[in-house]
């Protein structure tokens, strides 16, 4: 064989090679993209008796900040902050490395919260189902007839399925209102493209499915 066809050929299968990528690249794309909307929903409330910040200690920054624009908007007279117990960084204020929960409470105070709307549960969570246990148990002391759920938009579909789940038959109205993305997680398009979205879209989808297989 003469060196041109061998060119040619080896020239047509890269163009080949090069258009299943990019045809590849595409579909992933839309792929991704749907998986990470679908992971999307909420449930608004006007007004609750109670609007409750879920604990997250990689994006308390941008779920207390969701919940202080719904305070100022009027949405609830009260938020509450759950406990994961996790420390955060040095704060050389407090000489110490405060909780998470305490952090947020602080976001909240200086987004223009008062203090004495702002109430932080002791009670220790470990996880999404324990902070829906703990809240149905709340809300239930308290009377409380409704409750506005704050959390990121990736967890958003495994925290409202777990809330009316354990808030079945108890009367409370649970709502569910998301943080948009683009702040502390990435937007639907190009999660795929950073760690982090691995970890929030990727992650979250395994958590789905072992909580639909263990708490259904």
């Amino acid at each position: 064989m003469s060196l041109k066809p061998l060119q040619l050929l080896i020239t047509g299968r890269a163009r080949r090679v090069l258009i299943f990528a990019l045809v590849g690249l595409v579909a992933w794309s839309f792929v991704a993209w749907v998986a990470a909307r679908a992971l999307i929903v909420s449930d608004e409330l006007e007004h609750a008796d109670a609007m409750v910040v879920l604990a997250g200690s990689t994006v308390y920054i941008e779920r207390t900040r969701r919940a202080a624009e719904l305070f100022r908007e009027g949405r609830a007279a009260k938020i509450i902050l759950t406990n994961d117990n996790q420390q955060s960084g040095w704060s050389n204020e407090l000489q110490r490395n405060p909780l998470f929960i305490e952090r947020a409470a602080e976001e909240l105070r200086r987004a223009g919260v008062p203090q004495d709307a702002i109430e932080m549960l002791p009670q220790v969570v470990s996880s999404t189902h324990d902070e829906a246990l703990l809240l149905r148990a709340v809300a239930e002391a308290r009377g409380l007839h409704s409750i506005l759920i704050v959390t990121s938009a990736y967890h958003s579909r495994r925290a409202l399925w777990t809330f009316r789940k354990v808030f079945e038959r108890s009367g409370i109205n649970v709502g569910l209102t998301i943080v948009p993305t683009g702040d502390e997680t990435p937007q639907p398009a190009t999660w795929w493209l950073h760690l982090n979205g691995w970890r929030v879209v990727a992650g979250e989808y395994l958590k789905l499915i072992y909580y639909w297989l263990y708490y259904r």
